[in-house]
């Protein structure tokens, strides 16, 4: 036996969700996702401050992501079998809490546990959010809460690091990087309010039970390719590393067997073959995980590149995201009637735009560098962020709109483990080697930045031709 089941009475939903309720749960989206990228910023302050190598920095991103990726399955379940607005509530309060534990972490060491338990949190209470969702709407409500989910997502990690920089640059009463964790306590209290009010509960009929040993072998995998990613370079990768890396195709092919082996025998495995093979998920999942991956590089060798490269500081390097922002902010809010005309095509040429703006952001880099300001960086991100607004958003859209409201844990947890652990591994990869390229011996600062979007822009284009073959959301 692989689950461990959990048999709780079900209960009603306590009715249709709310725009007051919407509002509330795409909170609980926008939290863990602003802090995935908010200390992306921070990462020179907190070098200076607590003496951090490249390989921690990254690993305070990149730790926070894997916690999250590996139990948000089990989050989604748990809110499945014991209620999701008491699962959102219970998240949210332990996200405040490790949010307050990482801005007064005296180590770096202390940051980095206080983080990964933060991505914990994060993993309670992020998959309430889809399945509230679908559990308290239909049909065309259904559909444009969804969009709303993804403008929401999308803002959110742009918007991160834009927001680090203002709090950084304004050092209140002298606490540096700090209050980026420390607003979210503020916010997570009047969220906590809220939410008791605002949101229905609701639960499935039929619980799913755990997958133990698929979380175990998956939660194997995952650490046998992060760590090696992460300190093989610091570490001057010494024999344990490349035997980790020799696990982990043993343990996602152990993983593979055990999650066909289990839905076989009847049960609901961590990530079921039968629901991945749906043709909007599984055509969507793939095509979300390299964008997630190449774009949280991208923002990891943003912030360091700005800020060290160019000299711009916290604030700069946030403002100078804000035309991305804006442009995904604009796009979003017109893509349903985009979708409604165009169907898919909306992530077609959202996509193709996005490469275009990453091109006119790699030539600006080569022609403009070291004398990159603000400006210099605004139409290609303007470009960029209209792009991304329009696919992104469209294919969460795809994703989730058919996956039926009894299996909106499952559905949802799909999608945010592949997000979480796409953006987790997107950092170790493509921060190790811009870290590597940036080397005044290797490419050096400014070619290893258009490298990493150069990568970011033959992704976008690849994922412009692969869209064609999404189901129509229509």
């Amino acid at each position: 036996m692989t689950t461990t089941p959990i048999r709780r009475p079900p209960i009603p939903a306590a009715g249709p969700l709310s725009t007051a309720g919407l509002t509330t749960v795409l909170l609980g989206l926008a939290l863990p996702l602003l802090d995935f990228f908010i200390v992306n910023v921070a990462l020179p302050t907190i070098d200076a401050d607590l003496g951090a190598s490249t390989a921690t920095l990254e690993l305070l991103v990149a730790g926070y992501g894997t916690a999250y990726a590996l139990l948000l399955v089990l989050g989604g379940r748990l809110g499945d079998a014991f209620g999701r607005r008491r699962l959102f509530l219970a998240g949210l309060a332990a996200f405040t809490l490790t949010s307050l534990l990482c801005g007064l972490a005296p180590t770096v060491e202390a940051l980095v546990a206080a983080r990964i338990a933060q991505g914990a949190s994060a993993a309670m209470l992020m998959p309430q959010v889809l399945s509230v969702i679908q559990a308290g709407t239909t049909g065309e409500r259904r559909s444009k809460a969804l969009g709303r989910y993804g403008a929401a997502g999308g803002i959110s990690m742009v918007a991160g690091q834009l927001l680090g920089g203002l709090l950084i640059h304004a050092d209140l009463a002298g606490s540096g990087w700090r209050p980026i964790f420390l607003v979210n306590v503020p916010i997570g209290l009047v969220g906590l309010l809220i939410a008791r009010r605002t949101i229905p509960e609701s639960r499935s009929a039929h619980p799913l039970g755990v997958d133990v040993r698929g979380t175990a072998l998956f939660g194997v995998a995952m650490l046998a390719l992060l760590v090696p990613l992460l300190e093989g370079r610091a570490l001057g990768w010494p024999g344990w590393m490349w035997v980790l890396l020799a696990v982990f195709p043993l343990a996602m092919a152990g993983f593979v067997v055990t999650q066909r082996r289990s839905e076989r025998a009847g049960q609901v495995p961590l990530l079921p073959p039968s629901v991945l093979r749906s043709p909007g998920l599984a055509r969507g999942l793939l095509l979300a995980s390299p964008f997630f991956a190449a774009f949280s590089g991208l923002m990891f060798a943003f912030a360091v590149a700005t800020q060290d490269g160019l000299g711009l500081g916290a604030l700069g390097s946030g403002v100078a995201l804000s035309p991305m922002a804006l442009g995904f902010l604009v796009s979003s809010l017109v893509s349903s009637r985009l979708v409604a005309r165009y169907g898919t095509r909306v992530i077609t040429y959202g996509t193709g735009l996005q490469a275009f703006g990453m091109v006119v952001l790699a030539v600006t880099t080569l022609l403009a560098w070291p004398d990159l300001g603000v400006l210099e960086f605004a139409p290609g991100m303007l470009l960029t962020g209209l792009g991304q607004g329009a696919g992104m958003t469209t294919v969460f859209r795809v994703v989730l709109a058919r996956v039926p409201a009894d299996r909106a844990g499952v559905g949802s947890g799909a999608l945010t483990t592949v997000q979480q652990t796409s953006m987790a591994l997107g950092v170790a990869a493509f921060g190790t080697l811009f870290a590597a390229a940036a080397e005044p011996g290797a490419l050096g600062m400014r070619n290893a930045f258009v490298l990493i979007m150069t990568i970011q822009a033959v992704t976008s284009l690849a994922l412009s031709v692969f869209s064609v073959k999404l189901p129509d959301p229509r």
